[in-house]
């Protein structure tokens, strides 16, 4: 079996996961989910008793982990943060300890992050040599990255996949902006002056197959395009990409009481993050810019 064409996914449910298993197996690679509860796969997870199994017959070129509780699914009470930890931290511990004991480890991991890791400033812009913040979701991006460390200790290399907001029309963010039947789109959040650092789903796949290829390459990468927007602009953008109304503003107060803690974490605070890497790779983006990018992708 040729190693270099089996890819391992983690997540693979997800809008994130579906979009690069269809790139990966149009490449020709032969890709293989991490299924749940499922024994009779070649790679599994138990989750009741956090038992990990991976086929050592089959050799695996490179781990994709994309597993996570969606943190957006729910308001955050204790229970709900504390699933969204351990569906990141403890999952990827256990897949890298269990990679690490494989007779032949894959060559390369890309594991899940995101650029919460640097938590929020309303005047700074954030690249990978920035350092991290200290609020919930920037100490959880940290402890997602630092699990990764049994993988790196054999010899895997590893790399950070620090993903800002994912654009896709099937999922993720902008599919809880556009109304159904796409009758309105949400309009301004807060004060709308938040910033907020995005990128196409087409783009953040063709990255991460970049990252497959590139030898070398490890350590932190931002997955956004580089052009930053405020809340405002994008609502403006969003609007004139599917010519409908935009609903009034959400005052930050109602936005806190619907939301909850996660408002003041994720919905209302500024995330202005750019990336060095992507430069770096010499990868040119297909969606370097807010109003083509959900112009074309709002097409589909």
């Amino acid at each position: 079996m040729d190693q270099k064409k089996n890819i391992l996914i983690t997540g693979a449910s997800g809008m994130l996961g579906r979009a690069f298993s269809t790139a990966l197996k149009g490449l020709g690679y032969t890709v293989f989910n991490l299924q749940r509860n499922v024994r009779e796969e070649p790679f599994y997870y138990l989750e009741n008793t956090g038992f990990i199994f991976l086929d050592p017959s089959i050799p695996l070129h490179a781990v994709i982990n994309l597993a996570g509780k969606n943190i957006s699914e729910e308001r955050w009470s204790t229970k709900t943060k504390r699933l969204i930890v351990d569906s990141r931290v403890q999952t990827t511990s256990l897949v890298c300890r269990a990679l690490a004991k494989l007779p032949v480890p894959p060559k390369i991991l890309l594991s899940a992050s995101a650029i919460g890791y640097y938590g929020t400033n309303e005047e700074k812009t954030f690249d990978e040599s920035s350092p991290a913040g200290n609020d919930f979701l920037s100490i959880l991006a940290q402890s997602w990255e630092s699990a990764t460390m049994p993988a790196q200790e054999a010899g895997i290399r590893t790399t950070f996949l620090r993903f800002g907001l994912v654009l896709s029309p099937t999922g993720g963010v902008l599919k809880n902006l556009i109304l159904p039947f796409r009758a309105a789109t949400v309009g301004v959040i807060g004060s709308g002056k938040q910033t907020m650092s995005w990128i196409s789903l087409s783009d953040a796949v063709q990255i991460m197959l970049a990252l497959l290829r590139e030898n070398g390459v490890s350590g932190p990468i931002n997955l956004v395009s580089g052009h930053i927007v405020t809340n405002r602009e994008f609502a403006h953008c969003l609007k004139k990409s599917i010519n409908r109304l935009k609903l009034p503003r959400i005052p930050s107060a109602i936005v806190r009481l619907m939301f909850g803690e996660m408002a003041d974490a994720a919905l209302l605070p500024s995330s202005s993050v750019s990336s060095l890497r992507i430069k770096e790779l010499g990868i040119e983006l297909q969606h370097p810019e807010l109003q083509n990018c959900l112009t074309d992708i709002l097409k589909q």
